[in-house]
């Protein structure tokens, strides 16, 4: 097993941070301190705060990237639909800031709708849009914007999550869970043939 790289070691540090406190505690100075060096030294490989943070929710977005990936999807597309659900929840509620720094604080370079997600450049999104075209192809969902569709439900699932997040829901995770699906279910509802 070889040793970490410093700029792995400063990722590590300020993902600690993130976890524990959110994007507002990830200081240049206390990332710095964490790993045992200057904060110029960090400058060294990060130019400032906002590419730490952008480094944090890149991360972030190739690890659900490669879990949504490397799941086992059933073949209908609407069971599809409901598994990246279960995926993007269970990303969400395990690393609930990391979650909100990737997708509800701004960023530079932060991937806007609609012409990124067009572009094929927002690495999650391409899943759910796989999805639906599938479904639309097989008569299941009615033709319509695959790429409004995939943004909205993204929308709805990520509102929700951090309302849960954020203490606005008084409910038990498996309750929550159970609101996203009958959520989601509705909107799928209404897209149906």
């Amino acid at each position: 097993m070889g040793t970490r790289s410093t700029a792995e070691k400063i990722a590590a540090a300020a993902g600690k941070l993130l976890a524990r406190e959110g994007a507002d505690a990830v200081t240049m100075r206390r990332v710095a301190k964490a790993v045992g060096i200057t904060p110029m030294a960090l400058y060294r490989h990060f130019g400032d705060r906002e590419g730490l943070l952008n480094a944090l929710a890149d991360a972030g977005f190739e690890a659900l990237a490669a879990r949504l990936a490397n799941a086992a999807m059933p073949t209908d597309p609407e069971a599809q639909l409901t598994a990246i659900l279960d995926l993007f929840l269970d990303f969400g509620l395990e690393k609930p800031r990391l979650f909100e720094l990737m997708f509800f604080k701004p960023r530079d370079g932060a991937r806007q709708f609609p012409g990124d997600f067009r572009d094929g450049r927002s690495p999650t999104a391409k899943f759910a849009a796989a999805a639906l075209e599938a479904g639309m192809e097989q008569g299941i969902f009615r033709r319509d914007d695959i790429w409004e569709i995939t943004f909205e439900t993204g929308a709805l699932l990520q509102g929700l999550l951090m309302l849960y997040v954020g203490g606005r829901v008084g409910a038990s995770e498996q309750t929550f869970r159970e609101l996203c699906h009958r959520a989601f279910g509705r909107y799928l509802r209404g897209i149906r043939q």
